[in-house]
């Protein structure tokens, strides 16, 4: 039995943190999954706070929400007790994300991310699992298909195809 494990960019993170289209769906893998199948790159966390930032610096969330929602965030993803996967990126191997760049039109972050994911996804499918990536932008979805990744965009995505996931 396929066991999925979800690798999220930081579109589909950020919605577990801040409200917007697709938090529902995000907080259901979050409810519905153990933190030990849930991942992102370190880059992508990264990005996340950045995102929260940003909607406290234009008025999207404010003060008192920002500082729920980075506290949130750092006690699921970041703590050292936590059982979500933050992954460094290996920057010795940029040459598969600079192909990335130049076949999908993606920007750097997303390559790093897909690359990323690639390697993982190629890791569990040894033993019989496999990986779908959670994001919400259109080019990485589309990379992500094309190199042979499940994928998953919690904007527009139904939850019976989620349940499908999630139940493996």
């Amino acid at each position: 039995m396929n066991v999925f494990h979800f690798f999220f960019d930081a579109s589909a993170l950020a919605k577990r943190y801040t409200p917007e289209t697709g938090t529902d769906t995000i907080d259901v893998i979050f409810d519905n999954v153990s933190f030990e199948r849930l991942m992102c790159s370190a880059i992508g966390a990264l990005e996340v706070f950045w995102i929260c930032v940003r909607k406290r610096n234009d008025g999207r969330i404010n003060a008192r929400d920002f500082s729920q929602a980075t506290l949130y965030f750092r006690q699921e993803v970041l703590a050292a007790g936590s059982d979500f996967q933050t992954l460094s990126t290996s920057e010795s191997n940029l040459q598969l994300p600079m192909t990335f760049i130049e076949v999908h039109a993606i920007n750097s972050t997303d390559a790093l991310v897909l690359a990323s994911a690639l390697e993982v996804a190629q890791r569990l499918r040894t033993v019989g699992d496999d990986l779908v990536l959670v994001a919400s932008d259109q080019r990485l979805l589309r990379a992500a298909q094309a190199e042979g990744l499940s994928s998953f965009n919690p904007e527009t995505d139904s939850r019976q195809a989620l349940a499908s996931f999630i139940e493996g």
